[in-house]
């Protein structure tokens, strides 16, 4: 979906926890979900933050893959006891109210050299995270298991509305996390 809004011009940032563990696995580094784990959440917040502040303010929309959040949701997920840091962060750096989320799809669902979870885990992890987001105050807007050019044109008809409007909100939509 999110390769359909950039080439609908939009702009739109990588999910930074892909990137963590490509760079950590090229350099021989251990702060991968499967080695030091509270190292990869230090540094999923620190560049998820980067990544928010790379895209605010903005005068059109920026879609990110994954937001601040999902930095307290893995936390939560992995059992974390310090996350005031990462709470910290969800109050300072807010994204507009409206958030997407694209929930597990087991049809389409595989795993990868980054994302090693199985499908059970990955329901999880969707459970987790939607109530982080709800927790934080965000409003969930489930995106629907169509194909990623109809899934792009259904955010953008709901977005409608507040692409037309000037808003004083950061205008990062994530994974949708929308402004």
């Amino acid at each position: 979906m999110l390769r359909e809004l950039a080439k609908l011009g939009f702009r739109v940032a990588d999910e930074v926890a892909r990137q963590i563990i490509q760079e950590q696995v090229a350099s021989g580094g251990t702060a991968l979900p499967w080695s030091d784990r509270q190292a990869y959440t230090s540094l999923m917040l620190q560049r998820s933050t980067e990544s928010y502040l790379s895209c605010t303010p903005a005068s059109a929309p920026v879609f990110t893959d994954r937001g601040i959040p999902d930095s307290l949701g893995y936390a939560r997920l992995i059992g974390l006891e310090d996350v005031a840091a990462i709470e910290s962060a969800c109050r300072r750096y807010r994204y507009a109210r409206l958030v997407f989320l694209a929930p597990p799809w087991k049809e389409i669902y595989q795993t990868d050299s980054e994302r090693k979870q199985d499908y059970v885990e990955a329901e999880r992890t969707y459970a987790v995270i939607r109530g982080v987001y709800q927790d934080c105050g965000y409003e969930i807007c489930v995106l629907p298991r169509i194909a990623p050019v109809a899934r792009a044109r259904w955010v953008l008809e709901r977005l409608e509305p507040s692409l037309s409007q000037d808003s004083e909100a950061p205008n990062c939509i994530h994974d949708g996390i929308t402004s």
